[in-house]
């Protein structure tokens, strides 16, 4: 495998970073994770907009241009081949010195790796997931504002700790007020009747791109959209439950907290609008040759 690192493409066991970066020593930086289809990157510009917001959001100055950042995906997948797969596009605070001052690293790092992934196993894309509420809290905005795609994912780690001791590969976090959020990595929908519900960016969720395909694909099933504050009730007492994400795509929730979500089996309009995203995404994108 070749990775992009800072402007140039190297081989896997030469991709090393200093034990002085920052991203690795305070989880200083952003990133995103991006999906290709069919060979093209699906909503490549989407993704470097986000990710030049979560930056400037950090005060993190990122040291290409969106034009050369996108080249330099684009050309990280044709050199290893992907046509169907997953990018992480990784931004850190660069090297510095022992200390949280980031004023010590004089350049940020940029790291490509284009590869695979297999976040769920394929039967449960078939059968529905069973989740679990956890008692590890989304991030108060005040804190680490969950609408910037940092490197320090410790909150959603120790989530995913909490769901998979439970026995279930993934949760339902709530905010301080005890409302949705999100789950550990992807974002959640409950539909009731005609409407499709979500919580808002400001309940704790990251403003997903593949949230936001799903939200302007709604209307075409006859979907009405509403972010709203959402509480478990929401999901307990949903027609449908199903969760969205880059590497998530969508999938659905069968069973919530031991409550079964419709008949326990992935719902119609949740297979429509998997079936849809993926006929978007197969045709649309930034193409790799």
């Amino acid at each position: 495998m070749k990775i992009y690192l800072d402007g140039r493409l190297v081989d896997e066991s030469k991709a090393m970073v200093s034990v002085f970066d920052h991203g690795l020593l305070y989880g200083d930086g952003v990133f995103e994770g991006i999906r290709a289809y069919n060979g093209r990157v699906f909503k490549l510009d989407d993704h470097l907009d986000r990710l030049y917001r979560s930056a400037k959001a950090i005060a993190l100055v990122i040291p290409m241009t969106k034009e050369a950042l996108a080249r330099a995906v684009v050309m990280t997948c044709k050199a290893n081949g992907v046509r169907d797969g997953y990018i992480r596009l990784v931004v850190t605070r660069g090297v510095g010195t022992l200390g949280l001052n980031p004023f010590t690293c004089k350049k940020p790092q940029v790291i490509i790796i284009a590869g695979g992934i297999q976040l769920y196993p394929k039967k449960l894309y078939e059968t529905g997931m069973s989740i679990i509420t956890v008692g590890t809290m989304r991030n108060q905005a005040e804190a680490v504002n969950p609408r910037i795609k940092s490197l320090n994912y410790l909150n959603n780690v120790l989530a995913k700790i909490e769901a998979m001791n439970a026995g279930v590969m993934e949760c339902i976090m709530l905010n301080p007020q005890g409302y949705v959020a999100e789950a550990s990595g992807d974002n959640v929908f409950a539909l009731r009747g005609k409407t499709l519900l979500t919580p808002p960016p400001w309940c704790g969720s990251l403003e997903g791109i593949t949230r936001a395909v799903v939200m302007e694909l709604a209307p075409e099933h006859g979907l009405t959209v509403n972010e709203n504050v959402m509480t478990r009730y929401d999901l307990y007492t949903a027609d449908e439950v199903f969760l969205t994400g880059t590497a998530a795509e969508i999938i659905s929730v069968t069973n919530v907290d031991q409550r079964v979500i419709g008949n326990g089996k992935p719902g119609p309009m949740t297979r429509k609008l998997a079936k849809h995203f993926h006929a978007v995404a197969q045709r649309s994108g930034t193409p790799i040759e």
